[in-house]
This record gives structure tokens, sequence and C-alpha cells, in this order.
């Protein structure tokens, strides 16, 4: 489980790389759609204020 913000926002930019990763070799435009709701999932998490966590 990550501790500090720091690291949350490192597996925040991991599932990111994923995604496009996938998106490379997605054909199908359901695929392509979910995706592009996935990544919009993460940057809100991402890119949230306030943070997720209070240091």
């Amino acid at each position: 489980m990550p501790t500090n913000e720091k690291e949350i926002n490192c597996n925040l930019f991991d599932q990111l790389s994923l995604l496009e990763d996938i998106e490379e070799v997605a054909t199908e435009k359901a695929v392509l759609e979910i995706i592009a709701k996935k990544r919009k999932q993460i940057e809100r998490k991402l890119y949230q204020q306030p943070p997720l966590i209070k240091e």
C-alpha cells in the first residue's frame, strides 16, 4: 500500500503508461473508448485538489 503522495502518483503514472502501451495495439473502437475512459479516471485522481494525502 502506498504510504505517501509521491508513491501514489508513481502508481498512477504507471497505470497511464500501461494504457498507452495497450492503446498502441488496440484496434477496436470499443476498446479505445474504454482506454479513454480509464485515462480520464486516472488523471482525475492524479490531479485532484486537495491532494490524496496530507503530509
